[in-house]
């Protein structure tokens, strides 16, 4: 499959037409690849020094194979290590050069971050924050609905300067960030975006217009292999 065609989940005859009007804006969000972080189940957060192991940098050489094929005109990425590093070789097939942005970084976790699900699993904002997360605040953190708040503001800030035909654009951000943002525009409660599946290397597409939006594809994956969970 060519990286210009785009399918949903099941379609495998004909590809999304991304052609964009004047007012639009096409968001390729992309999660950064694997990490040991991920292989040890650990809530990386916002700790330094988290890079991608030999699994995830196989995984950006192909995000940035793909992105050979699909003529983005900026590619954006949390500055977090994970982040830069698979957003590299997606600016790298484009000519472009990987523009860091605060505001597609992390949840802040405080005090989760760094820990074991296994250990998160035990502690009584567990279940708060997979079943009501509209309620839950990280110890010294940030809540849901600030993270979800921050991260829309930003592609709202990032369509200002992409409009019109032919202007997709990468962001390499998060899961639950993705997860949050994905949430927002297609209308789906707070409380129910832990449902939503965000993969590490996946690739996400939003197509945005003031007051409307429509999601091409969630959590696609087959540029880089069969997806890996958490």
């Amino acid at each position: 499959m060519r990286a210009s065609e785009v399918y949903t989940a099941g379609a495998a005859s004909e590809p999304w037409d991304l052609a964009t009007p004047l007012s639009m804006t096409v968001f390729y969000l992309v999660r950064h690849a694997h990490n040991d972080f991920i292989l040890k189940k650990k809530l990386a957060g916002r700790l330094p020094g988290i890079h991608l192991n030999e699994q995830g940098r196989a995984q950006a050489e192909a995000l940035g194979a793909y992105f050979s094929e699909v003529k983005v005109k900026a590619v954006y990425a949390s500055p977090l290590e994970r982040a830069m590093e698979t957003a590299a070789p997606i600016a790298a097939a484009r000519g472009l050069e990987v523009i860091p942005r605060p505001d597609l970084g992390e949840i802040q976790y405080g005090q989760w971050q760094g820990k074991s699900l296994k250990m998160l699993r035990r502690r009584k904002l567990w279940p708060i924050v997979q079943r009501a997360p509209s309620l839950a605040r990280f110890p010294n953190g940030e809540s849901f609905s600030e993270a979800q708040a921050r991260v829309v503001a930003e592609l709202e800030a990032l369509r200002s300067m992409h409009r019109g035909p032919n202007t997709p654009i990468v962001c390499v951000s998060h899961a639950d960030t993705i997860k949050l943002a994905v949430a927002h525009h297609v209308g789906l409660p707070l409380d129910l975006f832990q449902r939503l599946v965000i993969a590490p290397a996946s690739i996400s597409i939003l197509r945005i217009e003031a007051g409307y939006a429509s999601l091409i594809c969630l959590n696609d994956t087959r540029a880089t292999g069969p997806p890996t969970l958490k």
